[in-house]
């Protein structure tokens, strides 16, 4: 004989478990959307007048930017002004211009980089 006591002790776990996977899937599908956009930048550093490639790559979800990665390697910080995005890494000051794909770097205000970009 059956009790509805069993039954919904029975029933709350599998709910929990619909509820799980479909957080999941709506993780997938959120992952799914987003973006990401490669740069390959050639930047000129003066004084010294050596030029360097750099690579960008931007991951966005539609709404807002996620992620900025200079060389492979993670910015922990970044700032959004319209196509302009400011960030640092190994006490370089980078500004990267989606628009006008452009760069430029400030190394503590001794070295100065420029160059132009590249979608790839």
């Amino acid at each position: 004989m059956s009790t509805g006591r069993a039954s919904a002790c029975r029933a709350r776990p599998r709910a929990e478990r619909l509820g799980l996977v479909a957080g999941l899937l709506l993780a997938w599908a959120v992952s799914a959307a987003g973006a990401s956009a490669r740069y390959r930048c050639e930047a000129v550093y003066l004084p010294a007048r050596t030029s360097w490639v750099r690579s960008v790559e931007i991951v966005y979800d539609g709404r807002q930017l996620r992620a900025v990665w200079i060389d492979g390697a993670p910015a922990h910080r970044f700032a959004v002004s319209g196509t302009v995005i400011h960030t640092a890494l190994d006490n370089e000051r980078i500004t990267f211009d989606t628009a006008n794909l452009s760069w430029q770097s400030d190394l503590r205000g001794l070295v100065h980089a420029q160059g132009r970009c590249e979608r790839e």
